[in-house]
């Protein structure tokens, strides 16, 4: 009786992932699912991520306009990568699915989003086969092996088709989007036609790294909702979970020294935990810390490191070295006016795009490594002099 069960709860699955879509989009079995752009290894993906860290504030904003029937179509949980805002975002989700009426006495009774990895929607969720919830994200070529470098508006469309049809859970209709940094114009304005005029009970989670790059009529039909880095107790809790649910174990040391450089980024502390060479992190760290000024024995060096096979994590940590300090350049200068902000701005635009031409036409690594640097001089350079113009000779 149990096997035939089983077989029948199969068959029904198969049927209702058909039905809502989820074959169009690129949702396979675990057995034969490719790596995914929105998780960081070693962590849990962030939809099978239930323990949470921080962000209080947050959380109650969320769940305050849900049950006093306030509750948004669209948000835009934004701030620094890795600090919790895409788990926030699903935890939001499954909080939807599992409690589809605001009124409900769980619902009015909650002290948070909590809903435990047991309850029905949770196991759909992490499944990626709850009928109406449909993930935005860069998705994997199986040409390429590669993840794109955008999303594109087709990923859109197939996305959306959950709306053009009645809400199969009875409840809800969402779409999560990590992030809205990998969107490009014309997925953006798919999306915007949508939010313009939204279907009544659905809703947008959007998670962006950058959120003033969003397209200002998206932003102007959201609700914004900015996380902080973590603290540092926090940081450290959240990391610490994360290794455990990975069966990961760090020495103490390094533990307590990639949790005090990661800048209350989860991602980045795991990142420094993971790294084989923190050698070449001091390096890079070294190089940007001496801008405007540059040593370009070591700028070759990070060149060298970067290039050939099996020299992704080298690049992936420089790339986001960079724009950790464009970011860190950015709030520094925040009050100073758009005049000392330009140049970062335009550099962190040209870069950004640079590093996606390397990716999609498979250009030298080490020629970008010098344009990079030679990026950061000159808006170093021209943010100082717009602070000092008794500087320009």
């Amino acid at each position: 009786r149990n096997r035939r069960r089983r077989h029948l709860d199969d068959g029904l699955r198969k049927i209702s992932e058909g039905f809502y879509g989820r074959q169009e989009m690129g949702v396979r079995k675990p057995a034969d699912a490719p790596p995914e752009s929105d998780r960081f290894l070693p962590a849990p993906h962030p939809r099978d991520t239930f323990d949470f860290f921080g962000h209080q504030k947050a959380e109650a904003e969320l769940l305050d306009a849900y049950r006093a029937g306030r509750l948004p179509q669209a948000w835009i949980l934004g701030g620094p990568q890795g600090i919790g805002k895409a788990t926030l975002a699903w935890r939001m989700a499954r909080f939807l699915a599992a409690h589809p009426d605001p009124a409900a006495p769980a619902v009015q009774q909650a002290k948070n989003l909590a809903v435990g990895p047991n309850h029905p929607a949770a196991r759909k969720i992490s499944a990626l086969s709850f009928g109406d919830l449909a993930l935005l994200r860069r998705e994997w070529q199986e040409k390429t092996k590669k993840h794109a470098t955008r999303i594109s508006v087709d990923d859109v469309r197939r996305a959306l088709h959950i709306f053009e049809q009645a809400a199969g859970e009875g409840g809800w209709r969402m779409v999560l989007i990590d992030s809205a940094d990998d969107f490009n114009a014309n997925s953006a304005n798919a999306l915007l036609k949508l939010i313009e005029e939204p279907p009544p009970r659905c809703l947008f989670l959007i998670v962006a790294h950058q959120p003033g790059r969003i397209l200002p009529t998206i932003k102007s039909r959201c609700r914004r909702l900015m996380l902080q880095e973590l603290a540092p107790d926090e940081l450290a809790a959240a990391a610490r979970s994360a290794l455990e649910a990975a069966g990961e174990k760090v020495d103490a040391a390094d533990f307590s020294r990639a949790c005090a450089r990661a800048a209350g980024s989860v991602r980045e502390a795991l990142r420094l935990m993971s790294s084989a060479d923190s050698e070449f992190d001091a390096l890079v760290e070294r190089a940007l810390s001496q801008l405007p000024a540059v040593d370009w024995r070591n700028v070759h060096r990070i060149a060298d490191r970067v290039v050939g096979r099996g020299r992704e994590t080298e690049y992936d940590a420089f790339l986001q070295a960079v724009f950790a300090w464009l970011a860190a350049a950015l709030r520094r200068d925040e009050g100073r006016g758009p005049r000392a902000l330009a140049p970062y701005a335009m550099a962190w635009e040209h870069l950004e795009r640079e590093a996606r031409d390397l990716e999609i036409f498979n250009l030298d690594k080490r020629a970008f490594v010098l344009i990079v640097f030679s990026q950061l001089t000159a808006a170093e350079s021209a943010a100082r002099a717009a602070l000092n113009p008794h500087l320009i000779s």
